[in-house]
């Protein structure tokens, strides 16, 4: 059993309280989780700032001084390495291309767990009580257009940083999965053999790298958790986030609880929705079960439009 909240803000002014938001929509989840916790931040001015690059990185055995140092001196001049650690998450800035900010990374750190990367998302994520991790990574500071958390008791592999939720394996695409994908070895064994590679053994790494696998290969997110439906057995409620875009998804049998809500403001998912009930103007919102098998898109920038659940939608 685990936790996943999930909001995409479409009102500008309600995106300084994307963390506050986001805290009070975390508490509620904290006791089908209390193992790990994670979070995937898009937009905020202080994690990601505009023009820059994100990494994030688990046990880099050096102080974030010594580190910055080392990456300013790797990279082109006037990159301006910021990092900071947040307990077992440490955050790098830089003003480049994701893909060399990663690739320097790895020169400076040889094996170092990269757990986030992007232009638009900060991945923070740890063992321990989740409301003491959103302390550690001053959530409720935190401005921004879309958030994910999760909270994890764990079946499929160890408690630790990176076996903890979300999932990212491509630049700002995080995953998060409640539920258990029981033919995950034999997915990775096939994925593995076309070249993908796994950090972890844990079995909603796999449902991350096989999106990330089928979008790299041209198709849509929507198109990629389809396919995911077909490939993987299991019983699961998925939460996909890209740097625009938010798609749930639940196993054709809906094993696993989810609810959506959804006003001209936001869109919010969460496991339960004692989560939900806190957000502004939930008293007007459209709320409901996503039907079993279907999956749910939608767009930040998109206007909300009648939604027939029994077709799902994309906005």
């Amino acid at each position: 059993m685990c936790g996943i909240a999930a909001l995409q803000i479409r009102n500008a002014e309600l995106r300084e309280r994307l963390g506050q938001l986001m805290h009070g929509m975390l508490c509620e989840i904290v006791d089908r989780g209390p193992d790990s916790a994670g979070l995937a931040l898009y937009g905020s001015d202080r994690l990601t700032p505009d023009g820059t690059s994100t990494v994030t990185v688990l046990e880099t055995g050096l102080a974030a001084e010594e580190l910055a140092e080392a990456l300013t001196s790797a990279l082109p001049e006037g990159a301006d390495v910021t990092v900071t650690d947040y307990a077992e998450s440490t955050l790098i800035n830089a003003r480049t291309a994701p893909a060399v900010l990663e690739a320097t990374v790895m020169g400076v750190l040889p094996g170092v767990h990269i757990v986030g990367r992007g232009e638009h998302v900060a991945v923070l994520k740890g063992v321990g009580h989740p409301v003491e991790l959103a302390e550690v990574y001053r959530l409720t500071a935190t401005s921004g257009v879309q958030g994910l958390s999760h909270t994890r008791m764990a079946t499929e592999s160890a408690v630790t940083a990176g076996g903890a939720h979300p999932f990212t394996v491509s630049e700002d695409l995080c995953l998060v999965h409640n539920g258990s994908f029981s033919n995950h070895a034999t997915i990775r064994r096939r994925l593995r053999r076309l070249g993908v590679e796994f950090d972890s053994e844990n079995d909603s790494e796999v449902g991350a790298r096989y999106v990330a696998w089928r979008m790299s290969q041209g198709a849509d997110l929507k198109t990629a958790l389809e396919d995911l439906g077909r490939e993987f057995d299991g019983f699961y409620t998925l939460v996909v986030t890209t740097a625009d875009s938010m798609a749930v998804v639940r196993d054709p049998i809906a094993c696993k609880p989810a609810i959506i809500a959804e006003t001209d403001d936001w869109v919010a998912m969460a496991s339960e929705y004692r989560a939900l009930a806190g957000l502004p103007g939930i008293e007007d919102a459209r709320i409901f079960e996503p039907t079993p098998g279907v999956v749910y898109t939608w767009n930040v920038s998109a206007p909300v439009a009648d939604l027939t659940v029994a077709e799902g939608a994309t906005r």
